[in-house]
């Protein structure tokens, strides 16, 4: 299937380099080859560095673009300097946070503390930081797009993953909230609501304990429909689950509540 986007268009509103962390396998691979595939150099992130490299020469191989690869632990407090650093002197128009699976498979008290805290490292400072660095060039160049991961669990609470459905909440909320104050600069901010896709994560989860689940998204349609939903925002609700038949309508009503709060808020603050 084709990208429904126009490439040279995209690459003039959000390249010429992309930053993508979670980028070794799964979604945030899949996310790299539809990108190549439109000549947008790359930034890839993520701890295994062998595949990332793998990765790497094959973008490079068969798009001629360029990239840089860097083996960055999110979960770690100072991932976020680390990121930017990897992409220091770079023109960079589209950050994609996508490192964000929930491999602790426990409830609250049977997983340690230790393990919520990294967890919520990478899920909220991290991602804080890096669209706090990435927002600042894009509103000076007056272009860009930030895209960030979210998750259907962000929707509301549900056992098991509680921690992750609060930070992937902290994500979208996130998303929504610069959508409204950096379009004005030029700058497209999608939360992505995603359903459960078929990726190796996900796989390697469900086989550790012996589950399967129907219905799993292809991680490459997914991808596809976010690229092309950037540029509309603030929120792309996938029809997973619980909230499946009523995926249109949260959509709908989110992107409404934030136009009223964007009016709202001016009672309160004087705009920049």
């Amino acid at each position: 299937m084709s990208n429904p986007v126009d490439p040279v268009a995209y690459r003039e509103k959000y390249g010429p380099w992309a930053v993508i962390t979670g980028a070794s396998d799964g979604t945030g691979a899949a996310y790299a080859r539809q990108l190549a595939a439109m000549g947008l150099n790359l930034v890839l992130v993520a701890r295994r560095l062998e595949p990332l490299q793998a990765l790497a020469q094959e973008l490079e191989k068969d798009h001629g673009i360029t990239t840089r690869t860097a083996s960055i632990d999110l979960y770690q407090p100072g991932a976020g300097e680390q990121v930017a650093s990897a992409a220091m002197g770079l023109d960079v128009g589209l950050y994609i946070s996508n490192a964000g699976a929930d491999a602790n498979s426990a409830r609250f008290l049977d997983a340690p503390l230790d393990a919520w805290r990294g967890l919520i490292s990478r899920n909220v400072f991290t991602v804080t930081e890096l669209a706090y660095h990435f927002a600042a060039t894009m509103r000076q160049r007056g272009r860009g797009g930030i895209l960030l991961m979210s998750s259907g669990t962000a929707l509301g609470g549900q056992p098991g993953v509680a921690v992750y459905c609060a930070t992937k909440a902290f994500d979208l909320n996130l998303a929504e909230a610069l959508w409204a104050e950096l379009g004005p600069f030029g700058i497209d901010v999608l939360g992505a609501v995603c359903p459960a896709m078929d990726t190796p994560s996900l796989q390697s989860l469900l086989g550790a304990n012996g589950l399967t689940v129907p219905g799993l998204f292809d991680p490459e349609d997914v991808v596809r429909t976010l690229l092309a939903r950037l540029p509309d925002g603030p929120t792309h609700v996938f029809p997973f689950g619980p909230d499946a038949p009523r995926a249109a309508e949260i959509e709908k009503s989110r992107r409404e509540r934030v136009a009223v709060m964007v009016e709202a808020s001016k009672m309160f603050f004087r705009d920049p």
